[in-house]
């Protein structure tokens, strides 16, 4: 075999024409509209990000999370403008996948495809993990009855906690006042029960929630739509509502200090703050779907990264304003503190929102991934059944049903800060490529007037500067700071490093690359910005990313490279 087969690329005018040949055969039903795109947006970001893991975000940075929302969203926005050319471009089904083929090839596209099954499937693992949280609080609130921590926990939270909570007891801790969510942890592990040794922990709710937005995708596009429509509605009037009502409960004696844990507990938040954003890339998965997806899957991004941010940002300020920045660790944040400041009503209504609201991005990755496995089917990477389209409902059916199993079995037992970590440096990953794909095309050739464009600044001489002052800056402030990054004491210190060595390397290697030919600044921001981002994920998450990639090229090799029909086509 040769090598250079493996990156062969697929024209933009060979995919265009495959999705006409594909035009009343088995293709999608075009239902899809600026309003429904912008709302799906919305739907995929504004759900587990502000109503669970940004709880997580803040107890580690403070009010000062608030500002990595900037930072993210900023980030988010350089990689939003470059999907938005691609899926103003190639506007199929695919994502990233489908880009980084015509930018790149198939052995790349191959990696990224694989990658978007750690995004969708892992990232709906912790929706579900949420799902259930908010779920069980509003069936005690409303019912009374207390479903029992053994069948609402992961297995993994589950133990942790109760190591947690034995620790503490021998120190003459008092039970009762600890964090609920640790007495939770502690109580799932003592009557939960047992096989022999084996604590039976499933977390049930999560598995039923899988299933039923499984069920809704399945059965088509058009009840999938009015489902999100509806669902953004109600989540939209709760937010303002916990904004409204909350800042009334703001003290701002809680803003002080705004970063208790300096910049290194900010930062920790990074992959709660940036989970939240993931959503956006999920709309070019609706490509064939749309009705004019070369102007309206642009907007659609832009309008709905806009809107999420600036919620974002005013619901960190009020949920850290109105009770100390320690005691959000909790799985639902925004009604715990209308339940601390003894605003019931609301914390009610937000508990039963928020059941409503965070199905709703299940709803949309699960629309998303199997319409990139439906791509790779399409172009023989994987078998013939993952692009089988139902003849009634128009959907990939056996994608849609193998996308449900794999995240409903495996968000039984997972924990939401390790799928979390795990869904982000995939999504990451799949920007840095996106963003690094615009580099890569010639613009001129590729461009057709009408089609959207990332406005070209010249990065000659902004990014090799920038790099410079932040540089100069670090020394400046942290005078030490340099020694001590140098400074490796054992493995362990050299392997933590690792990220950021790639980094440095990359950033040296693309302030160079921009001085010689002038590459277009937006771009490589986002490519930079999204990959530090992937740094501080730490490097168990990119251990584990590499042995997903590693799997995923076995499966290539031994399948995809002998089925690919670009190959197969050009012998």
């Amino acid at each position: 075999m040769n090598w250079k087969e493996l990156f062969r690329k697929k024209t933009i005018k060979g995919i265009l024409k495959d999705a006409e040949h594909k035009e009343g055969e088995h293709q999608l039903v075009r239902n899809l509209k600026l309003k429904d795109l912008t709302f799906m947006g919305i739907a995929a970001i504004i759900g587990a990000g502000i109503f669970s893991t940004i709880g997580n975000a803040s107890a580690s940075g403070g009010p000062a999370v608030s500002l990595l929302f900037v930072f993210t969203a900023i980030a988010c926005a350089f990689s939003a403008m470059c999907y938005a050319q691609f899926a103003s471009t190639v506007p199929v089904s695919g994502s990233a996948y489908t880009y980084a083929y015509v930018a790149f090839g198939e052995l790349i596209a191959w990696i990224i495809g694989w990658t978007l099954i750690v995004e969708y499937a892992i990232g709906n693992i912790a929706v579900a993990i949420s799902w259930s949280d908010y779920f069980t609080g509003l069936v005690h609130g409303i019912t009374g009855f207390h479903i029992p921590e053994y069948l609402t926990m992961d297995y993994l939270s589950a133990s942790r906690g109760y190591a947690e909570v034995q620790e503490l007891l021998a120190k003459g801790e008092i039970l009762e006042k600890l964090p609920s969510y640790q007495q939770e942890a502690h109580a799932a592990w003592l009557t939960a029960p047992s096989i022999g040794s084996l604590k039976l922990i499933l977390d049930i709710p999560a598995l039923g929630i899988v299933f039923f937005i499984t069920t809704l995708v399945y059965r088509g596009i058009h009840e999938s739509k009015k489902a999100t429509n509806l669902f953004v509605y109600l989540k939209l009037g709760v937010i303002l509502l916990v904004i409204i009502a909350g800042a009334f409960y703001v003290d701002p004696g809680n803003w002080s200090p705004f970063a208790p844990n300096g910049l290194s507990g900010v930062l920790k938040g990074v992959s709660s703050v940036f989970f939240a954003y993931i959503g956006f890339d999920a709309l070019s998965t609706t490509a064939e779907e749309c009705k004019d997806p070369q102007k309206d899957l642009p907007k659609s991004m832009m309008l709905s990264l806009v809107i999420c941010t600036v919620l974002y940002i005013l619901i960190t300020l009020v949920l850290t304003g109105m009770i100390d920045y320690r005691e959000l660790a909790v799985g639902d944040p925004l009604s715990f503190v209308f339940e601390q400041v003894g605003v019931h009503w609301i914390s009610g209504i937000v508990a039963a929102s928020a059941v409503v609201a965070i199905a709703s991005v299940l709803l949309v990755f699960q629309l998303g991934q199997p319409r990139i496995w439906m791509s790779m089917s399409r172009d023989g990477l994987l078998p013939k059944r993952f692009s089988k389209v139902h003849p009634k409902f128009k959907t990939p059916a056996f994608a849609t049903i193998i996308t449900g199993l794999l995240v409903a079995i495996p968000a039984l037992f997972m924990n939401l800060k390790e799928v979390t970590d795990l869904s982000s440096i995939g999504t990451l990953f799949a920007f840095v490529l996106v963003c690094g794909g615009i580099l890569k095309l010639d613009d001129e050739k590729h461009y057709v007037k009408g089609q959207f464009k990332v406005p070209y600044y010249n990065s000659k001489f902004i990014v090799p500067g920038l790099l410079i002052a932040i540089v100069a800056a670090l020394q400046y402030f942290n005078p030490e700071g340099l020694s001590n990054f140098l400074a490796i004491h054992s493995f362990d210190d050299f392997s933590q490093r690792i990220p950021m060595f790639a980094f440095i390397l990359l950033a040296t290697l693309i302030g160079i690359e921009s001085f010689r030919k002038n590459l277009s600044l937006l771009p490589v921001l986002g490519l930079l910005a999204n990959f530090y981002l992937m740094t501080e994920l730490g490097i168990s998450n990119w251990m584990f990313f590499f042995f997903w990639l590693a799997g995923g090229l076995i499966i290539y090799f031994l399948y995809g490279v002998k089925h690919s029909k670009l190959r197969l086509s050009n012998p």
